[in-house]
This record gives C-alpha cells, structure tokens and sequence, in this order.
C-alpha cells in the first residue's frame, strides 16, 4: 500500500538541485502507472467504500435545522439590507 503524501514534506534522500546560468539540467522522465485490471478496480471501489461513514439519523437532522436557520437569518440580514438601501436611496432622490 502506498503512504500517504504530505504536503511540504521532501521523500527521504531527496535534495534540491539549484541550476545556476550556463548549467544544463537533465530530468527523469516519470515511470509509467501500471494498469489496474478490471476485478481488482472494483474490489478496490468495494474496499473503500466500505470506509464511508455515514451520518446518522440525528446528525442529519441537526444539520438540516441548523440549514434552515442559518438561511433565516441571511433572509432577514438581506431584507433588512435592501430595506435601509431602498430608504437611503429614497431620501437622495428626493434631494433633487
């Protein structure tokens, strides 16, 4: 099984090569994948879908609540919003 890459971590042995003018650098080229039969594709899918988690009933339905208040409330921050823009822009037009 492969490790798992981090993120700004070097593999081990690996050094940083500084090109400088006039210098000439040579890359590997990458090693080609090997294929994955189709069996083994789908025991694969099977494996980690058997990973997933899934959420259960409460948790959905604690989410789905804090859904619909959150969106309460950025209805009502918007209104309240549009209502105080419509007013000011009331007031300014009737200056003229």
């Amino acid at each position: 099984m492969a490790k798992a890459k981090i993120p700004g971590k070097r593999p081990q042995g690996a050094k940083p090569q500084v090109a400088t003018a006039g210098q000439t650098v040579t890359v590997e080229a990458a090693e080609p994948k090997k294929r994955t039969s189709i069996p083994q594709f789908f025991s694969q899918v099977r494996a980690e879908a058997r990973k997933i988690v899934w959420p259960s009933r409460k948790e959905t339905w604690i989410t789905s609540v804090m859904v619909f208040i959150m969106v309460a409330i950025a209805t009502l921050f918007f209104w309240i919003v549009d209502f105080v823009l419509a007013w000011a822009s009331g007031q300014v037009l009737s200056i003229g």
